[in-house]
């Protein structure tokens, strides 16, 4: 915990990072080494193999959205990628079509009621997030990385940007579907300042220290996770 939130002293190590002139971060020398050419293909058949099993239980949850409300099953969100670019993120539509927040600056929150009914459970148990299986075909996203955060997104009332100084160091790597954070709890809304910083401590502490292994300890311990008791909302 000491050596995490030890990436919020000013004096930190940038030595890993360039920085473009709107203040992104990339990690230098990561494009086509061992590691990102590995974990690029690792994520490729993961996220096909993952697609064509799940291909049916996928499609019954398409037909259960249309049911339910009408609107397109898929939702599409503007959000942060690597380096800053801006992407494309697919998810299930959990809220009713006139309701949707395309910007994301709009938090849920419990009792929600832009939700639709079948959509609280989509989010509950996260399978709201399974089409950004696609993402990572795309090579928009990696199945582990810091979790894509829309942009604009607010933490404890102010823009991100502002709360964390060194907010931007966590997008020098694709976003992923899950991420250290995420398999530490630190999801849903960020009203609360202690827990935002948190969330971007873990975050930048991936960037630093991510690995193979490190990698497939997040895989898992999200997948248990979800399996004790999805916190999704």
């Amino acid at each position: 915990m000491v050596a995490i939130l030890s990436l919020f002293d000013s004096k930190a190590d940038l030595s890993t990072h360039a920085f473009d002139s709107s203040g992104f971060a990339t990690k230098k020398n990561s494009k086509g080494s061992p590691y990102e050419e590995v974990k690029y293909i690792f994520d490729l058949l993961v996220a096909s193999i993952a697609i064509l099993f799940l291909a049916p239980f996928l499609l019954i949850v398409a037909v259960l959205i249309k049911l339910d409300s009408r609107g397109p099953v898929l939702f599409s969100q503007t959000r942060w990628g690597r380096g800053g670019q801006k992407i494309k993120v697919f998810k299930f539509r959990t809220m009713f079509v006139d309701q949707c927040d395309a910007s994301g600056v709009t938090q849920t929150v419990k009792g929600d009621t832009r939700i639709t009914p079948i959509g609280a459970f989509l989010r509950r148990t996260n399978i709201d997030e399974l089409p950004q299986l696609f993402n990572v075909l795309r090579g928009d996203m990696s199945l582990v990385g810091p979790r894509c955060h829309a942009v604009g997104m607010l933490a404890a009332g102010m823009p991100y940007e502002q709360l964390v100084p060194q907010y931007h160091r966590r997008h020098a790597v694709r976003p992923g579907i899950t991420g250290l954070a995420q398999m530490r709890g630190l999801r849903g809304p960020t009203d609360r300042s202690s827990l935002a910083r948190a969330r971007i401590a873990f975050d930048i502490y991936y960037v630093e220290h991510q690995s193979l292994l490190l990698d497939l300890k997040i895989i898992f311990g999200t997948i248990l996770s979800e399996l004790r008791n999805g916190k999704g909302f």
